[in-house]
Order: C-alpha cells, then sequence, then structure tokens
C-alpha cells in the first residue's frame, strides 16, 4: 500500500526483516520470509521508507559495520548495533524473562531483575537516538513490539509533532497481572507517547484500557484514553498472513516432490499436524497428553493415525527451556514406546525448523492441524493451514486461547489445558464428513483471504492517517505580525481587563505528577505582574484541589476557581463551594 502521510514511513522493530550469516570473514544478506516482513515489504521497499533495527548479531568493528550499513541500506534497512551485554540483559533478559512470562499468564516464570531494567531503558534510548538520526518532520513511525515499549515515549518527548503508531504483537495481560511488573507506570506510559496503540483482539485491547485506568488513574471513553493532553486510540487490528503466498505455493515444484514423499512413507495414515516453536507458552505437553490419551482409549485408530510434530528450536540453552525440551523428548520416548509396533510410529517428532515448501507439503497434505497454545496473540500457523487447503478439506482445531480462535470459528475450538476435550476434539476431526470439512474450511478460506497481512497493514496506516489529520488541526497556530500587532493595541486601550487563565496545558505542561507541575519563580512572576496593573482581574481555573491551588496562590490578589469549579475563591476572600455561592 501506498502511505497518505507527507513523508516517510519509518518502521520500528526489535529485529530487522534480514538474516545475515558470516562465512569465512564475510556477510551474506536473505529476506526473513516472516508474516511480517511480507505484510510491511509494501511500506519499507517503496519510495524512501525505512526499517530500523537490530541486524540479529553482534559486530564490533567498525570496518565491517560500514560494509553492512552499506549493503542494508540497498534494502532500505537501517541497523541499531546492540553489545553482546545488551543483547543479553534487554532481550534475553527483561524482553523473554519479564514481559515474554507475565503476557502470556505465566508469572511464576518472570524473573524481576532491576539489571534487565536498566538496559532495556539503555537500549529504547538507543533505538530511539538512532531514529533521530533519520527522522525528518512529516514523517510517520510505526513501532512493534514488547521489544519496545518505552519508545513512543521517547520519541514524542523529542519529537512532539510526530505521528506515532505502536502495535503489540503478543497478548496483553488482564490488570491483575500486569500490575505485578515493578515498572507498571513506566511501561504504560511509554505506550501511550503513540496516537495509535494496536493489538490483535478487543480482549488484549480493552485490558490495556483498564491498566491505564487501574494504574495511571487515566479517563478512557470508547477506545480513546487522554493522556498528556492528547488523545491516544486503542484499537485491534487481527493480523493476517499472505494467503495467495500459501495457496500458490501448491502448484511449486518441490513442494509437489515433498507431497509424493509423505505419500509414500504415510499413505496409510491419518496425519494430524502440529508446528510451534520451543516455549512453555505452546500447550506442547498438555497436546501430548491428550494424543496418548486417543491411544489409550481408542485402540481402533491404533495403526491408522500419527501426530506429525515439529518443534522449531529457540533459546535452548536457557535452563527453562532446556527443561521444557527435556520433557518433551521424554514423553514422546514414553508414548512412542508404549504404543509403537514394528510397522507404525504413534508420534514422528522432529526438533528443527523446516523450509517453507516442506511446510507447504504438510500443510497441504495433513488431515488435521494441532494448534493448542496456552495463549497466543494471534498464531499463524493456523492461517498458514487454512490457506493452503487448495481442495477445501481438512479440520483445524484451534484453542481458544489463540487470538485467531476470535476470527476462525469454524474450527474446533478447545481449552488447551483439557487434554480430555482435545483427545475428544481429534477424534472429531478425524471421523469428520467431507461435506462438513468443505464447509467449514471455505468458510476460514474466505476470511483468512480477505483480511490478509496487506489488509492489516492497510487498516492499521489507514487509522492511523485518519488520527492524524484532526490531530494537526489542534495544533496551535501561530499569530502573524498583524493580529499579535491588534491584540497588543486592544490590550494597551483597554480600560479593564478580565484574564481567564487555565492551569494545566495552558500555564504548565500537563502532569499526573503534581510535583512536575508546581509553579515555578517565573511564572509566578508573570502572575504578579498581571495582577499589579489595577486594570486586570485575573482568574486562574484549575481542576486540582483546592487546598492545593491555595498553597500555590493564595498570597496573590486572584481570583481562583478550583476543582473544576466546586470550589471558588474570590480575590481577598474565603473559599467557598459551588453549593453555598
Amino acid at each position: 500500500m501506498k502511505s497518505n502521510f507527507m513523508g516517510k514511513t519509518i518502521i520500528i522493530s526489535n529485529r530487522l526483516p534480514v538474516k545475515i550469516a558470516i562465512k569465512e570473514g564475510n556477510y551474506s544478506f536473505q529476506p526473513s520470509e516472516g508474516g511480517l516482513a511480507t505484510g510491511l515489504g509494501s511500506i519499507y521497499k517503496n519510495g524512501n521508507s525505512v526499517w530500523l533495527g537490530w541486524p540479529g548479531l553482534f559486530v564490533d568493528n567498525e570496518q565491517q559495520k560500514k560494509g553492512i550499513d552499506k549493503k542494508l541500506a540497498e534494502l532500505n534497512l537501517y541497523p541499531v548495533y546492540l553489545t553482546n551485554e545488551e543483547i543479553s540483559q534487554y532481550y534475553e533478559g527483561f524482553s523473554n524473562e519479564i514481559i515474554w512470562p507475565v503476557f502470556h499468564y505465566m508469572a511464576t516464570y518472570a524473573r524481576y531483575e532491576n539489571a534487565y531494567w536498566e538496559y532495556y531503558n539503555i537500549v529504547n534510548k538507543k533505538f530511539c537516538d538512532a531514529f533521530l538520526k533519520i527522522y525528518q518532520p512529516g514523517d510517520v513511525v510505526w513501532i512493534h513490539d514488547y521489544h519496545l515499549m518505552l519508545l513512543p515515549k521517547l520519541i514524542r518527548t523529542a519529537q512532539p509533532l510526530a505521528s506515532i503508531g505502536f502495535f503489540q504483537h503478543i497478548p496483553f495481560p488482564s490488570f491483575e497481572l500486569f500490575r505485578l511488573l515493578p515498572w507498571r507506570s513506566e511501561l504504560l506510559e511509554g505506550l501511550l507517547g503513540a496516537d495509535l496503540i494496536g493489538f490483535h483482539t478487543y480482549d488484549d485491547a480493552r485490558h490495556f484500557l483498564g491498566a491505564s485506568s487501574h494504574i495511571l488513574s487515566l479517563k478512557s471513553s470508547l477506545n480513546t484514553v487522554l493522556y498528556d493532553d492528547r488523545k491516544v486510540v486503542v484499537e485491534s487490528f487481527p493480523m493476517g498472513i499472505d494467503d495467495k503466498k500459501f495457496s500458490g505455493l501448491t502448484n511449486d515444484l518441490e513442494v509437489r516432490r515433498n507431497i509424493e514423499g509423505l505419500k509414500t512413507t504415510y499413505k496409510d495414515l491419518r496425519l494430524i499436524l502440529t508446528i510451534d516453536r520451543l516455549d512453555y507458552s505452546k500447550g506442547i505437553l498438555q497436546r501430548l497428553q491428550a494424543f496418548d490419551l486417543l491411544l489409550e482409549n481408542r485402540h481402533d485408530w491404533r495403526e491408522k493415525v500419527s501426530l506429525y510434530m515439529i518443534v522449531v528450536p529457540s533459546r535452548d540453552s536457557v535452563t527453562m527451556y532446556k527443561e521444557l525440551r527435556n520433557e518433551i523428548d521424554k514423553l514422546v520416548g514414553n508414548i512412542n514406546a508404549r504404543h509403537r509396533t514394528n510397522t507404525w510410529t504413534p508420534i514422528n517428532y522432529f526438533y528443527r525448523s523446516y523450509p517453507v515448501e516442506m511446510l507447504s507439503a504438510l500443510y497441504q497434505f495433513a488431515d488435521v492441524c494441532l494448534v493448542t497454545p496456552m495463549r497466543d496473540g494471534m498464531n499463524l500457523v493456523c492461517k498458514e493451514f487454512v490457506a493452503s487447503r487448495i481442495n477445501n478439506d481438512g479440520v483445524l482445531i484451534l484453542s481458544e486461547m489463540a487470538g485467531a480462535a476470535k476470527e476462525l470459528i469454524d474450527s474446533i475450538i478447545v481449552n488447551p489445558n483439557n487434554t480430555v476435550e482435545i483427545s475428544h476434539a481429534m477424534l472429531t476431526a478425524l471421523n469428520m464428513p467431507a461435506e462438513e470439512q468443505q464447509r467449514r474450511m471455505k468458510r476460514m478460506k474466505e476470511l483468512v483471504s480477505k483480511y490478509n497481512v496487506h489488509q492489516w497493514v492497510a487498516a492499521f496506516m489507514n487509522r492511523l492517517n485518519e488520527i492524524e489529520k484532526p490531530k494537526q488541526l489542534e495544533v496551535s497556530k501561530y499569530l502573524n505580525f498583524f493580529t499579535g500587532q491588534y491584540i497588543r493595541n486592544r490590550y494597551v486601550r483597554a480600560k479593564k481587563r478580565l484574564i481567564l487563565l487555565d492551569y494545566d496545558g495552558t500555564l504548565v505542561n500537563f502532569s499526573i505528577d503534581i510535583n512536575a507541575v508546581s509553579p515555578d519563580k517565573e511564572l509566578l512572576d508573570i502572575l504578579q505582574d498581571l495582577v499589579d496593573d489595577e486594570k486586570n482581574k485575573v482568574v486562574i481555573i484549575s481542576g486540582r484541589q483546592h487546598t492545593t491551588m491555595e498553597a500555590w496562590f493564595g498570597k496573590m490578589d486572584l481570583d481562583m476557581v478550583a476543582e473544576h469549579g466546586v470550589w471558588y475563591k474570590p480575590s481577598g476572600g474565603k473559599w467557598q463551594e459551588k453549593n453555598s455561592v
């Protein structure tokens, strides 16, 4: 899509959409194949727009950095280099050992190390500094995900008029969980630097609004929060996939060869497919237990069905993930040992990543796709499976805790903690008549096709553009010379003047911190000059408590209105409540 903004679009994420490999001292660059890179390619590959992020490796040689910079610039990419310590503390530490478990409702796994927080601040500041080097007035900024939750406010502080969007790709937890974070206020205020905050689901957006209300005492109306005298819009934008890419792969020669290989290997078997990254939020162990239940309770399905399980390696050097992998290995071995025969292996388990040509073949060949995370922002595997079913057959079993469950309601929806329910769902899927499969799959394919990744990008950017237009109208307009001179002349000639002064947002910037907005000497001197002029009657109006106003201005010869008109004090008089005036 083409941006509606005057300047360029600056996309910011933790990682750049490119894989950099080092071989014999030389660097090779390969574009990422992820859904985000595909969707945003329509923006950063066009014109002078750029994508800013960490290139994915540690580089300490300045000459090598220059070579990488040059190559990335050709791809409209702009690197933010991180040290090994920053990668460890900010990414592995704060992002993945604090934010990830809390936001996925597994707070017991979180480690609240203050050093992690310090590095999270340092890296977010480093991203802001890199951004400011390429920002020009009129540019629009789109920040992505939980690694950079402080960045919107940092940019807002440096560039108050910037148009800033933020999208969170993981769930946002309920207030009861979010408040466990020691830095909860700072994270919320960081996000509220944006003009538009997007989530995958309505529930996530509602949780964010709730946290803002409970923790920062902010008022919200429908999907809008008033913060720092600005309106921040909070909405859901369910992310899609490049459906044409996956439907198009069905004709790829390598994909067809892979399907023929699967037919040879599993010619007499029904196949249940699961694909996950190694993570405790994916419900892998519960899924295995459910398949074990199926084999225990339905002996007639033995030697007729196999579970084809792919687990993509992720952080397996971390103790928690290493332990999870060991548990998976043990459970797979146990189930296979108890149920296998000379000609049949119940679970075919692969701990590695697969090329997209093999994934496409599996999506097309499998009878059932089992996607049962304990908690997930969206989960695109289920949508890739649907887009790949060119014959409109096959069955999707989907966790109600995945964001995609709000859209793909024609799948079999299950509770990922209920192994009995998952086991029954597998049996239902395997026995589902072809007509029902067709009916369900057609409706899901229509939805996946209509709300694809390109539509997701367009919806977010168009909404940001809608927000920007009225915001520009609210920007203060400077008086020209003649208007200013006219006002000055009328002021000088006036015999009496009523001067009504709003406090927060006019005399001082708006802030929820009372200590940050108390009047300084310069403001008090200006007010005193106005009061000393006998022609002036000065009134200060504020929503703050009347006791606070008295402490600040009680000695001045002026009128005060406090607490939005509930209290009033005339010059030289006493405070009066509205009912007694």
